[in-house]
């Protein structure tokens, strides 16, 4: 499509209509929709055509590339975590949960392109649904981290019951059965009314919005609202297992994470529903990248620092000193 002097690209229309200039006339020409009259009212002109463009919009470039970057960083403190693999820090609460939580925050940072550029009936149907499903797998990791400290401490008496919930079963199913309703939803919404792109001519007088619509609003807040409930279940028993004694307990450090996660979709619904246009999208893509890094932060810079500026600590003696003092 040949864009406009301002980068914006437009539809194929034909030559602008001029109107015969006839004042006070009963009998008036309506412009169609992709069009709109000057301001002498004698002669239509095409709409812009706008969206969340890589090369005309400053906010895109510096999501894209932001994505990029801590893409990149997940990467590394993934690779990190294999390299010392074996150590204490990095065993502590399941070290698979610990790589199955970097690759999610991985492809939570990747999913960000969805968002941008110009939308398709694809990308509308993969927005949504794919970010919900990967953060549906984060959330859960960090559920079943919080629920292993719970059972690791009641089953330390020699006979216990939950002596059989250790091991990964517990966490293999804890993260099959939250991911499984999650996909499950999703799977609902594209079978009965899944998103597709549209074309806004009415939010603006002289500017045509291509954007998603959901297809069904209901379909939509269900993955947030399942999400949602995700957060606070690990939020609610993270916070009552954050003393539990144990080495290196991560409770306290899942708190404030689903601390920062909650309020991050809290405060973005307010500023979702009162932006339009593809700011809408701006706000929602600030959103994901902000809940993921603070994922990323609260959980694992922690074990990162004691990984690479406090090796005399990242031992079973040393986190025992540390856990006394």
């Amino acid at each position: 499509m040949p864009p406009n002097a301002e980068g914006h690209s437009r539809p194929p229309l034909s030559e602008p209509q001029a109107l015969e200039p006839l004042t006070d006339s009963e009998n008036c020409m309506k412009c169609r929709y992709e069009e709109w009259s000057n301001e002498k009212k004698d002669l239509c002109v095409p709409k812009l055509v706008v969206f969340l463009s890589y090369t005309d919009d400053t906010i895109a470039a510096v999501y894209s590339s932001s994505s990029v970057l801590f893409c990149l960083l997940t990467c590394l403190i993934l690779g990190m975590f294999v390299h010392y693999n074996d150590t204490p820090i990095v065993k502590a609460n399941n070290r698979n949960l610990s790589y199955l939580l970097l690759v999610s925050i991985m492809l939570s940072f990747l999913c960000v392109f969805l968002f941008l550029g110009r939308p398709s009936d694809v990308t509308c149907r993969l927005r949504v649904t794919t970010f919900g499903v990967i953060f549906s797998v984060a959330i859960s990791s960090l559920l079943a981290k919080s629920i292993i400290v719970c059972v690791a401490f009641k089953a330390t008496k020699p006979g216990n019951s939950w002596n059989k919930w250790m091991g990964t079963k517990l966490s293999n199913s804890v993260i099959s059965v939250c991911s499984i309703v999650q996909i499950k939803i999703c799977a609902i919404w594209l079978s009965t009314c899944p998103p597709f792109q549209e074309e806004d001519t009415h939010t603006f007088q002289d500017i045509i919005v291509i954007q998603c619509n959901e297809g069904s609003t209901i379909a939509f807040y269900s993955v947030l609202g399942y999400l949602g409930i995700l957060a606070a279940v690990s939020f609610i028993i993270a916070f009552l297992v954050r003393t539990l004694p144990d080495s290196f307990n991560e409770a306290k450090y899942i708190t404030f994470s689903m601390l920062v996660f909650c309020s991050v979709w809290i405060a973005m619904i307010p500023a979702y529903l009162s932006t339009k246009g593809k700011y809408m999208v701006a706000v929602a893509v600030f959103a994901i990248m902000s809940s993921s890094v603070g994922l990323l932060g609260c959980i694992f810079f922690p074990k990162c620092y004691i990984i690479l500026c406090r090796p005399d600590l990242n031992t079973k003696i040393g986190l025992l000193e540390n856990k006394a003092r």
